[in-house]
């Protein structure tokens, strides 16, 4: 197959997103297909990867958003595909690649959509108080709207695909997987730790982007509310964004340690592996990658029950509302079971999710939908 992927908001850290997509490229063109992957950047360039071949189109900043592009030049996107020629197509974008679904559609190429992200939730972190009631409303209105436009809808999660469902649109929940060879427990290094907390303390991670969709002030005052009680532990902060500053400003006195974003790939393994919990605060999480990558490392994750991460996690970590108390309990919970036990089940879990199942599972809805359109 000639498998095409096209999304915004990618760029050097922009996470999951990029993450999945990657691995996907590297796991279409291993079975023999051809991929072209569209994204926006500073600069227009072609490249031939091991993951297919990138298009980058220079692209406009996001007020506001801490680095990421929007490809508005969506000419130049028709370009691009007319020449590949897919057989078929998946967008991981709801603003202006949404118009790709109508124009394949007249062209005769089914297309996915691939749902990241929650619009309700989206909404209800940016828009003023009083107008947080209509988020709902506006999401049903937008979710109507790209449930005409696409072929296919694919959600990481259950959570994820709620919105879509709850309109009647029929959704198909293809879980992301995680590289079980790079996150490993085998990373775990007595160096690392013994740079970041003292033997006698746990050192807990968060591995976020800082911003505010992602509630990294709960995971700091968290730390604040077991200093509090007397329980000793070290944070280390792996991640940038808009709140950075803030963030920094907020934990002065306490034992947390910023290393901004990490960029070494292998750096990063390590520190999952080493943690022994790591902190996943963000409320409106679809799947939460970081998350899983620390379960395959052997460390357990705590994260937020009102996210889609308690269906990935399942009993490798902890649950906890949206508040630093119940996120300090649940530090406290991971941290009092086994230490043997915990790393155990945290990679069992993992185990549960391969990119190669991703990959066939995608794979097989691209193979079906195409022998339906011929």
């Amino acid at each position: 197959m000639r498998i095409a992927q096209v999304a915004n908001f990618y760029g050097p850290r922009s996470g999951g997103l990029r993450t999945s997509m990657h691995a996907l490229g590297r796991g279409y063109v291993a079975c023999g297909d051809r991929v072209l992957l569209v994204v926006p950047g500073d600069d227009d360039r072609v490249e031939d990867t091991p993951r297919g071949r990138v298009i980058t189109l220079h692209s406009p900043l996001v007020p506001m958003s801490g680095g990421y592009r929007i490809i508005t030049r969506t000419g130049a996107v028709h370009d691009a595909l007319d020449e590949f020629a897919p057989d078929a197509i998946e967008v991981s974008d709801r603003t202006t690649l949404a118009s790709l679904g109508p124009w394949a559609r007249r062209r005769g190429i089914p297309t996915t959509f691939v749902a990241h992200e929650r619009v309700d939730g989206l909404l209800g972190t940016v828009l003023p108080g009083p107008l947080r009631t209509a988020a709902p409303r506006i999401a049903a209105r937008h979710s109507r709207w790209i449930a005409s436009r696409f072929d296919n809808l694919v959600a990481t999660t259950a959570f994820a695909g709620d919105e879509l469902a709850r309109v009647g649109a029929p959704v198909e929940t293809i879980p992301l997987g995680v590289d079980l060879v790079r996150f490993h427990p085998s990373r775990a290094s007595g160096m690392v730790r013994s740079a970041l907390a003292p033997d006698h303390e746990p050192l807990l991670l968060l591995a976020s982007r800082l911003s505010p969709e992602k509630r990294p002030d709960l995971a700091i005052e968290a730390v604040r509310e077991l200093g509090r009680r007397g329980r000793r532990v070290r944070m280390v902060v792996a991640g940038s964004g808009p709140l950075d500053r803030e963030m920094r400003r907020r934990a002065t006195g306490l034992p947390i340690e910023f290393l901004g974003f990490v960029t070494d790939r292998e750096t990063f393994a390590s520190l999952l592996a080493t943690a022994d919990a790591l902190v996943a605060p963000g409320p409106i999480e679809t799947f939460g990658l970081a998350a899983l990558e620390g379960l395959a490392s052997g460390t357990p994750a705590v994260v937020n029950s009102a996210s889609a991460l308690p269906e990935v996690v399942g009993s490798a970590g902890a649950v906890a509302p949206s508040h630093a108390a119940a996120f300090a309990d649940a530090i406290e919970d991971v941290l009092g079971r086994d230490a043997r036990e915990r790393r155990r089940a945290a990679r069992a879990r993992a185990e549960d999710f391969p990119w190669e199942t991703t990959v066939a599972r995608m794979r097989a809805l691209h193979a079906s939908t195409l022998a339906g359109a011929r």
